[in-house]
């Protein structure tokens, strides 16, 4: 598909998702955000993808934020709806059924903060900025802050940070608990795609499950958890792959995973 504000490139089992518009820090309107609904809704059905690693265009921001000026006009209800449509294109990256990185080169503020919280993986450079500044604009984080974030790093630190509308080092966001690793601006897409190339080996199916279990297991009772846990297993065994990696396991090889 041909986008306007975004850049997709595949290669082999990894995909790279591109926030390309520079000139505003990658921010996002209503054009990124619909592209990036279209995207998820094509990208779910690429037999071939494993990983897929999403970054901003540029040296200075991952993504910025969203469009304040565009928001200015805005009605109430307008804004409802503004919101539920970044909701809409950020839950299509969450329930991709495959692993997605998010390589935070440069400021991650607002709803670039929350985009990276949609992903299940956060890798980030060294000079990367973390914020929810939306109080500073007499407004609360609308893109799913509120409710990723508390999930990722506690209720009390999520409110420090909403409450604030502070900036914080990646270094900082790593002691939180929601940046994975901190890497030297330079090094950032490489050891993004080695960490895409090491987890496009395993299982593709067995990933699915597993983010399925994590992602929906930690809203249920630990023994509604434990149950979905099991059945998702029991799934496993009704694929090539897990005879696959058995058997390779067995025979002492390197397994090679079809996907079925």
């Amino acid at each position: 598909m041909d986008f306007e504000t975004l850049i997709y490139h595949q290669k082999g089992h990894i995909g790279t998702l591109t926030i390309n518009r520079p000139e505003a820090l990658n921010a996002l309107n209503e054009t990124v955000l619909h592209e990036l609904t279209l995207f998820g809704e094509h990208i779910r059905s690429n037999q071939e993808i494993r990983v897929l690693i999403i970054t901003g265009a540029g040296d200075k921001a991952f993504v910025a934020g969203a469009d304040i000026k565009a928001m200015q006009e805005m009605t109430p209800e307008e804004a409802e709806k503004f919101s539920h449509t970044a909701q809409t294109a950020f839950n299509q990256i969450e329930n991709l059924p495959f692993a997605v990185i998010a390589a935070v080169n440069g400021f991650a503020l607002g709803g670039g903060c929350e985009l990276a919280l949609s992903c299940d993986i956060i890798l980030a450079s060294g000079k990367a900025k973390f914020g929810l500044p939306e109080v500073t604009l007499g407004l609360l984080p609308c893109f799913g802050g509120t409710q990723r974030l508390p999930r990722a790093i506690g209720l009390y630190k999520a409110r420090e940070m909403v409450f604030s509308g502070a900036f914080y080092s990646a270094e900082t966001c790593k002691e939180f608990g929601f940046v994975n690793h901190v890497f030297a601006p330079e090094e950032l897409l490489n050891e993004a795609q080695k960490l895409a190339e090491t987890i496009a080996l395993r299982g593709p199916v067995a990933v699915a499950k597993a983010k399925q279990s994590l992602n929906t297991g930690i809203e249920l009772h630990i023994s509604e958890g434990l149950r979905q846990e099991a059945a998702l297993f029991g799934e496993l065994f009704t694929t090539e792959d897990h005879h696959e990696g058995i058997e390779a396991f067995i025979e002492k090889r390197v397994p090679h995973f079809r996907g079925n």
